[in-house]
C-alpha cells in the first residue's frame, strides 16, 4: 500500500517534468504543484488508454502511456497557469 503511493508520486513527478520538459520557456509552478498535475495527467492518460484497449502485456517500459501522461501534464500546467493567471 504504502510502496503504491511511492511509486505513484515517483511517476507522478516524472511526467510533470516531462509535461514542463515540452512546454517551451519557463514555467512560473512548483515542484508540488508539477508533480499533482503529473499524478492527475498519468491517471487519466491511463484511463483513456485502458478505454482504448491499450495493454502493456509485452512488459519492458510503457511508452505509450508515458507520452500520452507527458501530453496531458504539458496541458494541465498549461490550463494552471491560465486559472492562476501565472506566466507559462
Amino acid at each position: 500500500m504504502i510502496s503504491s503511493i511511492i511509486w505513484t508520486i515517483i511517476v507522478g513527478l516524472i511526467i510533470g517534468l516531462l509535461g514542463r520538459l515540452i512546454l517551451p520557456g519557463r514555467q512560473n509552478i512548483s515542484l508540488v504543484m508539477t508533480t499533482l498535475i503529473g499524478i492527475v495527467a498519468s491517471l487519466i492518460g491511463g484511463v483513456i488508454l485502458g478505454a482504448l484497449a491499450y495493454n502493456n502485456d509485452n512488459g519492458g517500459i510503457p511508452w505509450l502511456s508515458i507520452i500520452v501522461g507527458a501530453i496531458l501534464a504539458a496541458a494541465g500546467i498549461l490550463i494552471y497557469g491560465r486559472v492562476t493567471n501565472k506566466a507559462v
